[in-house]
């Protein structure tokens, strides 16, 4: 998509870190953008701080959970604003914990907004874009979805996979159509995802924050804070993924890689599924 100046755009989760990061690109690139969340403070909060801007932004609430809302919600921004040409499905949390401590809410609430919500989003979009022959989608995963062995991260590795696996899949439904499909896989980045409990509704609540406990659950209280810090302190900053997002639709790129370094963590998975291959080649040849 060559030119996004005077387009529209919808973003969810994009009232802080990567989907802020996200709304200030696309509307720096000059898109209307719609800012959708479900935080509704800080949706007036991040709204206010495009006020001494050219931008059009328009914060409205959304739980991406919803299909309905989510529905309701391009209906009115298509109706107001125009057709959406870039979509952006990113809203997300996490938990963190050992597989076994894991609990139905856990799974439900993850799942939910991570991959439910996205498939809410296509649900609602992906059939005007397809008619119009023309459009962009952008699905928030992670390198959590590209590489699983992390531990205690196994809800949300399930859920980054299951977005990585659905972009690759739409992306190849697309072909040919004038739709466009791009996966974000970050690593870690600036954002509040260690305090998406926040969010978290009442009848799906744990014991305990297990969303805090991300990459850290092996640790005590006081150790955990600390390592937060040392993680956060050196997480990229957001405004670089909002705008390698722009060029990946301008570019049409399937795949958003934040670090590159992580290149060889890619190689080692594969390089590990190849030398399984051959051993079960070698396997069968005996057999």
């Amino acid at each position: 998509m060559d030119q996004l100046e005077g387009k529209v755009a919808l973003v969810t989760g994009g009232a802080s870190g990567i989907g802020l990061a996200m709304v200030t690109s696309l509307a720096a690139s000059g898109m209307r953008v719609v800012m959708a969340d479900i935080e509704e403070a800080a949706l007036a909060s991040a709204h206010d701080s495009f006020s001494d801007t050219n931008a059009e932004v328009l914060p409205v609430k959304l739980d991406v959970t919803d299909g309905d809302q989510f529905e309701s919600v391009v209906e009115e921004t298509e109706r107001e604003f125009g057709d959406i040409a870039v979509l952006c499905n990113n809203a997300g949390v996490g938990v963190g914990g050992h597989i076994a401590e894991m609990t139905p809410r856990d799974w439900e609430w993850v799942l939910s907004v991570n991959l439910q919500g996205v498939v809410n989003g296509m649900l609602a979009c992906a059939p005007r874009m397809r008619s119009r022959g023309a459009g962009h989608i952008v699905n928030t995963a992670s390198m959590a979805g590209q590489i699983g062995m992390i531990p205690n991260l196994s809800v949300y590795c399930a859920s980054k996979f299951a977005v990585v696996g659905l972009s690759e899949s739409a992306w190849v439904d697309f072909q040919g159509e004038g739709v466009g499909v791009s996966v974000l896989c970050p690593n870690l980045v600036r954002t509040n995802i260690l305090d998406s409990g926040r969010n978290r509704p009442e009848d799906l609540s744990g014991e305990i924050d297990n969303a805090s406990h991300i990459l850290t659950a092996d640790l005590t209280d006081a150790e955990r804070k600390e390592r937060q810090a040392e993680m956060m302190g050196g997480a990229l900053d957001p405004a670089v993924v909002g705008d390698m997002v722009v060029e990946a639709v301008k570019q049409n790129e399937l795949y958003i890689f934040t670090h590159p370094e992580t290149a060889g963590q890619l190689q080692n998975r594969f390089d590990g599924m190849l030398a399984a291959c051959a051993r079960w080649d070698d396997y069968r040849a005996r057999s």
